[in-house]
């Protein structure tokens, strides 16, 4: 059983969708929770589809709408609830900006980064290990990551290729799968940082960033820092 969450979509048809191709993928049961107030995530009836779901999905569209629309409502603390039940929570573009403590929303393409090159709001926070960006390597995103975990050091970051997913498990490990790549920024290293005192719009100097590019099979863990690449 998947419940999808379209909140992040502006187009009315965005649940009935991702329905649809769940059918296709052999799923018999979607419920389309089509949350688009902050009165409809604190609706008991998407309340009980969402404890009857062995699975989540939160659609694309504005990481800003999943946001505001569910942060402190019933439906963000039964998903909160249900992932530490086992339950995978999953989403594709936005949803998955969405999942960590902190949430990219927007900021600067280029390689370079910068400060206030990238704009940050509270995510849904099911890890607090990570930051993720998507489509990455096709909107050119290092630099606003950079940015992003230049005030966030003790985080992993986590740039998604289209066409591709990381997943995460409780270990603490992410494994890349898709066709396209990962890009793990490990900041644990970092011996310099000129972010506190550099002016906005000025490029940051970062020294001992470690980054890694996975591909699938390819797996990373967040608590020693370690990639285990797979034997293709």
């Amino acid at each position: 059983v998947i419940s999808v969450i379209p909140t992040a979509s502006n187009l009315e048809d965005t649940g009935d969708r991702y329905v649809e191709i769940f059918q296709r993928l052999g799923v018999k049961k979607i419920y389309n929770n089509n949350i688009t107030s902050r009165l409809d995530a604190n609706n008991e009836i998407f309340v009980k589809q969402l404890t009857e779901s062995t699975g989540i999905f939160m659609t694309g569209g504005n990481q800003l709408l999943l946001s505001t629309i569910l942060g402190g409502t019933i439906i963000a603390k039964m998903i909160r609830k249900r992932n530490s039940e086992g339950v995978p929570v999953a989403g594709t573009s936005a949803g998955a900006a969405f999942i960590p403590e902190h949430m990219i929303v927007a900021g600067d393409s280029g390689l370079i980064p910068r400060v206030g090159g990238v704009s940050l709001a509270p995510g849904l926070g099911l890890t607090n290990k990570v930051m993720i960006d998507q489509h990455f390597s096709q909107r050119n995103r290092l630099g606003r990551l950079l940015t992003a975990l230049s005030y966030n050091p003790y985080k992993t970051g986590v740039g998604v290729d289209e066409d591709t997913a990381a997943i995460i498990d409780a270990e603490g490990n992410i494994e890349a799968i898709g066709s396209g790549a990962l890009t793990i920024i490990d900041m644990s290293k970092v011996e310099f940082s000129s972010v506190a005192s550099t002016s906005t719009g000025e490029a940051i100097s970062l020294v001992g960033v470690k980054i890694h590019t996975l591909l699938d099979g390819d797996r990373y863990n967040t608590k020693n820092h370690e990639v285990i690449q797979f034997i293709k």
